[in-house]
């Protein structure tokens, strides 16, 4: 039996304080009993609640029941703990509202997807609010652990704002988060600054080579040790080393139309596939039994070529994950068509018409595109050269965006110093600007490469902290974050939900951690009683400073900002 058929109507639950003198020693009064109020909780489910106030007429302090503050907000409709739900459903499950929704009905909640959503910011706020509170608490838990290593990042789509966190990478724990216009140093400090005065200097910084963070850490953090991801350095020498080339391949295969040829071409062949149960049946028993060394018994042309065609449009099946310059999908993509062109030509004299040899040959003895390839080529086999010094983004890597490389900082430098001092690469810098602002970037960066261990003190004694080579714990909350949302939406621009994202959204990577949900519950069993334990007008003042971020301007005025001819249409209309 669903709990709203137990009772016909709402029931009435009264609440009252239990005080009955005052602080002072006035015995209190009766102010008013409120008109009843309907209210919904996990525990109850759906209740008016009709609350008697006492006031002290000496001091004129308004007492009111403490257990029915226990249960739900001030002025708030929805208990501490269909917030918490809700919050965890929309977060940490990356449920859609419509699904919520039907889950509380189905407990006796009726509620809109709007109040879901603003609920869902109501969470997000209640969670910084007691992040704020436990300050203290998670400095002495950091202090404990010989300090914090402060990684720093920031994220953004589109013309989207930026959303820049902090995380400490010994505890694994969110401190901060700000969102920002651009990624600038005048926006960066605030937050730095902010991070100083509540948990003090960290003991290391981890973050990539954007000039804002290195000009924000150098005046909030002097003289603390500071270095660069591994991983953001390599992936800025590749696209410094070849960019260039690589962008100028891509240019070429565009041009030619290329692709939208295979494209074509693939699907008539497939076409031919599927309207033929022998070559149906053939393509399947061949892809079935796994892939051959070597075709034993030739294939039919048509199945050939369609393996081929397809072969060579889904080039990119290589890459590793890492992304450009690790990754040359446009490239690979032209290697492919020269490995099959002899194959595609021998396939047309088979009687296999639909493939575009023409366009082919075009792009293939195309004497720029090969000067780009030579000129590519060695600079990749340079690159990859640093990569194995470095021994991080591995050509061979499974892990895609979360290879954490080797962790030897020592052999690491000893390799990329001999790296940096092989004739090779000496010869190639004498001669090519390219190969020479390469070593100068190295050189630049070298003290903030190679982090030694840190000895620090703690309670259970001295012991040394290695700072982590990558950003990588930021990278995958982002990454994770986005997920998430996309997820949940459906959507895979994430421009608009960044715009209305609360800033501190990224705490709920915390919730993960079970030593800062033990200091967020101090003797508490749940968010949702430490949520009660949070002053209302607090919350209040925090979504009010929240709407007027995101009201800056009146709704849709945005638009009128792409305007080339504003000042055109205005006159027009006058």
């Amino acid at each position: 039996m669903e709990a709203r058929s137990l009772f016909p109507q709402l029931p009435a639950l009264h609440f009252s304080p239990t005080a009955d003198i005052c602080q002072c020693g006035t015995v209190l009064k009766v102010l008013k009993t409120t008109t009843p109020k309907a209210v919904a909780t996990l525990t109850i489910g759906q209740f008016k609640a009709v609350e008697k106030q006492k006031v002290c007429q000496q001091c004129d302090v308004i007492y009111r029941s403490e257990t029915l503050r226990k249960l739900t907000p001030h002025r708030g409709q929805f208990g501490f703990d269909v917030i918490e739900y809700i919050g965890k459903a929309i977060f940490v499950e990356c449920r859609q509202e419509l699904e919520i929704q039907a889950n509380l009905a189905a407990k006796n909640i009726p509620v809109s997807t709007s109040e879901i959503a603003f609920l869902g910011k109501r969470f997000i706020i209640y969670l910084a609010l007691l992040h704020k509170q436990s300050r203290e608490a998670l400095k002495a838990h950091m202090s404990s652990k010989g300090g914090y290593i402060l990684h720093l990042d920031g994220t953004c789509e589109g013309d989207s704002p930026h959303l820049f966190s902090c995380i400490d990478a010994v505890s694994d724990i969110v401190l901060g988060n700000k969102k920002m216009p651009s990624e600038n140093s005048e926006d960066i400090i605030p937050l730095l600054n902010t991070l100083k005065l509540n948990y003090g200097d960290p003991i290391a910084l981890v973050h990539d080579m954007g000039r804002a963070i290195l000009k924000a850490v150098d005046e909030v953090f002097p003289g603390v040790p500071d270095y660069i991801c591994h991983f953001h350095f390599l992936r800025d020498i590749g696209k410094d080393l070849f960019n260039a080339e690589y962008q100028a391949i891509n240019r070429h295969i565009r041009d030619s139309k290329i692709k939208a040829a295979l494209r074509k071409s693939a699907k008539a062949l497939k076409k031919l596939i599927d309207e033929d149960p022998e070559l149906s049946i053939e393509l399947e028993a061949y892809t079935k039994n796994g892939i051959p060394a070597v075709t034993q018994t030739p294939l039919n042309a048509v199945i050939s070529a369609y393996l081929l065609v397809t072969w060579v449009l889904e080039a990119s099946c290589v890459s590793n994950g890492f992304g450009f310059p690790f990754d040359q999908p446009h490239l690979v993509f032209y290697q492919r068509l020269q490995q099959a062109e002899s194959n595609f030509k021998q396939l047309k004299k088979k009687g296999v018409l639909t493939l575009p040899l023409a366009a082919l040959d075009k792009v293939v003895s195309g004497q720029d595109l090969k000067k780009l390839q030579t000129s590519i080529e060695q600079k990749i086999t340079i690159f990859n050269e640093l990569r194995v010094a470095m021994r991080i983004a591995s050509t061979d890597s499974k892990d895609g965006l979360n290879d954490e490389g080797d962790d030897d900082i020592e052999g690491i430098e000893k390799r990329v110093t001999a790296f940096c001092h092989d004739e090779k690469l000496q010869t190639l810098a004498a001669s090519d600007t390219s190969y020479f602002k390469m070593l100068k970037q190295i050189r630049k960066y070298w003290e903030k490469l190679f982090a030694k261990p840190i000895l620090r003190d703690t309670p259970a004694g001295k012991i040394f902290i290695q700072p982590q080579r990558t950003n990588n714990l930021l990278e995958q909350s982002f990454r994770d974050g986005k997920r998430d949302r996309r997820k949940k939406s459906g959507q895979h621009s994430l421009n608009k939900a960044l715009v209305g994202m609360l800033a501190d959204t990224p705490l709920i990577r915390n919730l993960k951690n079970p030593e800062y949900m033990r200091i967020l519950f101090k003797e508490a069993n749940s968010l949702a009683e430490r949520f009660a334990d949070i002053d209302a007008e607090e919350v209040f003042r925090e979504e009010r400073e929240n709407k007027a971020l995101v009201d800056k301007y009146p709704r849709n005025l945005r638009r009128f900002f792409k305007l080339e001819n504003l000042p055109e249409i205005l006159i027009d209309a006058v």
